[in-house]
């Protein structure tokens, strides 16, 4: 049993510790009471004092249409996004995880799309699935408009989901990989032994050996379709067209950069925090008990 750390000097232990603690003061507890002073008061957008009105700013988010649209379609991306995602790299690693030719490159060129900032990521979707100037452009000569984000709120939603998709297979596809090459070789090779083909393999042996990997990326991306997907949407479709990607983290940008909202956009700050830490809070209670860690 490996013993706990202890420190005789309590100075010595806050001494380690202080500089995470800094951090997460810095960069979550101060931002979070700052948008949480300005969701319950009525920010000027130029400027004065601050008057306080309670839970005004919520009741006016809960109330707009618009907001619930939001709320759905954010819903649907982070759904949509990360089943692709995880699926597309799971397959991915299966492949490299059979010794296939070449797999140190596999492993650096599918991991390469993580390093990419999201706006960066928007970009190049954008000019690739340009419907004039894109590889589409060619599909949409032979049938005209079959392709068109910034026209058809369908395609709009499916451009950002790829987007999205894409910036995430590689984190995906490392830790796949590691899961899988954690196993022990001696429980395939028995399998194999037992007549198991490759496909039973996968399913009854390495997929759920690899399940609690698969528990915490779901939680990751998740988490990321809803707070770090802001770049992708304002780069390749602004929002629209139509509200038709107007994302929760969108939204609030919008209602306070655009529309000098500061306050409304605070609240809608406060929501979304709220919504990401009950889904975790969610996926840990009743999906991480159907997850086997032995």
């Amino acid at each position: 049993m490996e013993k706990r750390a202890t420190f005789s000097n309590l100075w010595l232990a806050a001494a380690f510790i202080a500089p995470q603690m800094l951090l997460i003061f810095v960069f979550f507890y101060w931002p979070s009471g700052e948008a949480l002073y300005w969701a319950v008061t009525l920010e000027p957008p130029f400027g004065g004092s601050n008057d306080w009105v309670g839970l005004l700013n919520f009741q006016t988010v809960f109330a707009d249409p618009k907001y619930w649209s939001s709320v759905r379609i954010s819903l649907a991306f982070a759904g949509i996004a990360t089943a692709l995602s995880l699926v597309i790299a799971v397959i991915l690693a299966l492949f490299v995880d059979r010794r296939l030719p070449g797999h140190q490159v596999y492993k650096f060129t599918f991991f390469l799309p993580y390093a990419l900032a999201a706006p960066a990521v928007g970009l190049a979707f954008r000019f690739i699935f340009s419907p004039d100037a894109g590889f589409v452009s060619a599909i949409n000569r032979v049938f005209p408009d079959i392709w068109n984000p910034a026209l058809d709120g369908y395609d709009a939603f499916a451009l950002i989901v790829f987007a999205q998709s894409w910036k995430m297979v590689g984190y995906n596809f490392i830790f796949f990989l590691a899961a899988l090459q954690s196993i022990p070789r001696s429980v395939i090779e028995a399998c194999a032994m037992d007549g198991a083909g490759v496909m039973r393999r996968m399913r009854d042996v390495q997929l759920p050996l690899i399940a609690p990997t698969l528990f915490f990326l779901i939680v990751i991306n998740i988490t990321d379709s809803f707070v770090d997907s802001f770049g992708i949407v304002d780069i390749t479709t602004g929002g629209g067209p139509a509200r038709a990607t107007d994302l929760m983290v969108y939204k609030i940008y919008a209602d306070g950069f655009q529309g000098k909202d500061y306050s409304l956009a605070a609240a809608q700050s406060i929501v979304l925090m709220l919504l990401v830490i009950a889904l975790t809070v969610i996926q840990f209670r009743y999906v991480e008990r159907r997850i086997h860690y032995s």
